[in-house]
């Protein structure tokens, strides 16, 4: 992400003590400058220790006022790990290491609710959405399923087993497809990376008296039953932007898998995000 006067204000600026103490709306932001953006973000992100998730039921609500949260921070858009500001599992580790070290399972926890839709289409990585923001990715995964299906090959295969049988466990599908644990892997990563194809994490019972990790395999369709009335990619990244309150302009083309040339320069053009400093943008009426 670009170095701004963002940096500052997540830092834990001064000016941020008022935030804490009184939600700003949209209607007192009016067309609000770069600087308070910059504390908008950093308070309606949770970007700053005062803010930090204490509770699964906050999680939950910080979701819902966002509309989607990605995993660890790893762009403008807002992150469930970084706003839980707690210490890694491991200090000095990598990859799962690095993670909350009691809140982790809040990602998948969330995932589970009803209203919930967590999905691969973060450039390949696991968002979470709300049910208003699904609603806006609908057309796009309806989409990919039809392109999916008409190309062939193993995707397409896979997803007409899906349509017949419904959602199933990954050894259920290896076993009826009589397909290889890397073949089927090849073919459900680039399903769910495009949203044709959802992955829902489940943990059953193991003959140790453990536990072993699993997905279920759905079409999109198939978690999303009834097609929305609107949507699509524009709607998807305004909707990135308003969550992430102010982004850098060269990142919106790397959120999603989906790719549309010159995507900013429309969405200012038509007056849906302003440019509040050259190489920023906001939603217009922020």
């Amino acid at each position: 992400m670009k170095t701004s006067s963002c940096d500052a204000h997540r830092a834990g600026a001064a000016g941020l003590s008022q935030l804490f103490r009184r939600r700003i709306s949209l209607s007192d932001m009016g067309c609000a400058s770069m600087d308070e953006l910059c504390e908008r973000r950093a308070y309606e992100c949770r970007l700053v220790a005062e803010r930090a998730l204490e509770s699964l039921a906050e999680a939950h609500d910080f979701l819902f006022a966002r509309g989607m949260l990605t995993r660890t921070a790893d762009s403008a858009l807002p992150s469930l790990f970084g706003a839980c500001h707690e210490e890694p599992y491991l200090a000095g580790g990598s990859g799962f290491a690095t993670w909350p070290a009691t809140k982790y399972p809040w990602f998948w926890e969330l995932a589970q609710h009803d209203r919930v839709f967590e999905l691969s289409v973060h450039s390949g990585k696991s968002i979470l959405l709300s049910d208003a923001v699904a609603a806006l990715v609908d057309p796009i995964c309806r989409a990919e399923l039809e392109r999916h299906e008409s190309a062939g090959g193993d995707s397409a295969q896979l997803l007409r087993h899906l349509l017949e049988v419904g959602p199933s466990e990954l050894a259920d599908v290896k076993l009826e497809l009589g397909w290889s644990a890397s073949r089927l892997r090849a073919s459900r990563t680039a399903l769910q990376r495009t949203g044709a194809l959802v992955g829902h994490g489940l943990t059953l019972p193991s003959q140790s008296g453990g536990h072993v990790h699993t997905s279920v395999l759905a079409r999109w369709d198939q978690v999303f039953l009834e097609p929305s009335c609107g949507g699509g990619l524009e709607d998807v990244v305004v909707a990135g932007v308003h969550a992430a309150v102010v982004a850098p302009e060269d990142e919106l083309d790397r959120w999603f898998s989906w790719r549309s040339r010159g995507l900013a320069d429309r969405l200012v053009s038509s007056g849906r995000l302003r440019r509040p400093q050259p190489g920023w943008v906001s939603c217009a009426d922020e």
